[in-house]
């Protein structure tokens, strides 16, 4: 396909996706929830088909030298498949975000004013390896009523075929419109995709540092994101040891190739000569490479950590750790070095914990938890379409909240704004507590 017949072949495929907008976004709850239902029935009736697709775009990637945790990443088996379908049972199970009364205003007798959410309408979403992703953010869209165009990497390409060929044809049997979902196969429509502002409101990019910052960089379309995940485990001195031990090794090794994984560990002076030994000790079972500051070197055996290593996500096993003097300076190191995706403290001692999650930048902070709960699913948000380090619309996990905007809707019963001009009628801005009448 030459370049103009693929850029047109593009242009065609938002058009249907903003045609389907309009009539997705006034679908009722129960016509949604029914095309989730077929949606997850049908996942199930084609394992067998899914797997073989998927067999094929790992073999690919084989030969094709693709580095481990990308492998990883791309594999979509029969447990994944299941467990994709799990988070689809959990989504219906959450209640409908649209149309929901936000905020309710008299601005006088007879004339309401109504804050209600709404979809955003189209999103483009570009993503890298994961299978499992694109159903979870097909399905989040459907359930908060947007229409999506879906970007995958090519490396997924067989995986994503069918399931996104399996998504439409199940959803085409519960009165959804067709053209909702669509996806897109070729390089080119990347940047095809970023110029068509008429058609789609928001960009959710998924991959590496350089490739969204590429994204934000070449579009006049509102993007939402993250760059990195460089994520900061910080031991206190009044930590439980055992239990900072815990949370530390799950933090980095419970799945490496992910971006709630954490980076660096930052560990409080006081406890560093009896918490970081043992640590070794629990890693060494685990293809961990360490790296160090100076005074990590002089506790345990590990490569010297440089200034890059404090800004790097490796996404793969290896950590570097840093050993600080007190809470501030672990609070400075993340605000200096960190991605604003996810932090957290292990400490006994409320106050400084209450510290560390006030004062560290980022859109997630917990404290005795492992990083690894950074989650959609695990929030409970119906899993996620990405993680957003933004500061505006939505932060964190984006589930099912941060793919709905709103609009202001005014009920009057002729009002006219000459009245007030002139002083005929004051306005009273009296809060209300009340739901929107006119919802379906």
């Amino acid at each position: 396909m030459d370049k103009l017949s693929a850029m047109a072949l593009s242009v065609e495929h938002a058009k249907l996706a903003k045609q389907a907008s309009i009539k997705l976004s006034a679908l009722t709850s129960e016509i949604k929830n029914a095309a989730l239902k077929n949606i997850a029935q049908a996942l199930l009736d084609n394992i067998p088909a899914i797997v073989e697709a998927n067999q094929k775009d790992i073999a690919t990637s084989q030969a094709n030298n693709l580095p481990a945790p990308l492998l990883k990443r791309l594999l979509f088996d029969e447990k994944k498949i299941k467990a994709t379908v799990e988070g689809i049972e959990s989504l219906i199970k959450l209640p409908d975000p649209v149309g929901e009364t936000l905020a309710a205003t008299e601005l006088d007798e007879g004339l309401e004013l109504y804050k209600v959410s709404c979809p955003i309408g189209v999103i483009g979403v570009i993503f890298e390896s994961r299978p499992d992703a694109l159903v979870q953010i097909s399905t989040l869209c459907l359930k908060s009523g947007n229409a999506v165009l879906l970007k995958g990497g090519s490396e997924a390409a067989h995986t994503n075929r069918i399931l996104a060929d399996i998504i439409a044809s199940a959803t085409e049997k519960s009165a959804i419109p067709s053209g909702w979902i669509q996806l897109l196969e070729s390089r080119a429509d990347v940047n095809e995709m970023l110029k068509m502002d008429q058609y789609i409101d928001l960009i959710i990019p998924r991959g590496s540092n350089e490739f969204v910052r590429y994204i934000m960089e070449n579009s006049r379309i509102p993007v939402l994101g993250h760059a990195d995940g460089i994520c900061h485990v910080y031991v206190d001195a009044e930590a439980d040891v055992d239990m900072a031990l815990k949370i530390a090794v799950d933090s980095k090794t419970q799945y490496v190739a992910v971006c709630n994984a954490a980076e660096t560990l930052l560990v409080h002076r006081d406890i560093a000569s009896s918490f970081l030994p043992r640590l070794k000790e629990k890693l060494d079972k685990f293809p961990v490479e360490l790296r160090g500051c100076e005074r990590t070197q002089q506790i345990i055996a590990v490569n010297p950590a440089t200034e890059e290593d404090w800004k790097t996500e490796y996404l793969d096993y290896i950590w570097s750790i840093r050993i600080v003097d007190h809470v501030q300076e672990a609070i400075d190191h993340v605000n200096q070095y960190g991605s604003g995706h996810t932090e957290t403290i292990v400490t006994n001692n409320a106050h400084t914990a209450s510290i560390f999650m006030d004062l560290c930048d980022s859109g997630n902070v917990f404290w005795n938890a492992s990083t690894r709960f950074s989650d959609g699913y695990r929030y409970g948000l119906g899993a996620e379409v990405g993680i957003s380090t933004n500061k505006i619309h939505a932060r964190g996990p984006v589930g099912l909240e941060g793919l709905v905007i709103y609009k202001w809707k005014l009920l009057g019963k002729g009002h006219i704004v000459e009245d007030y001009a002139t002083g005929t009628r004051k306005f009273t801005h009296r809060r209300l507590n009340k739901k929107f009448p006119l919802q379906q």
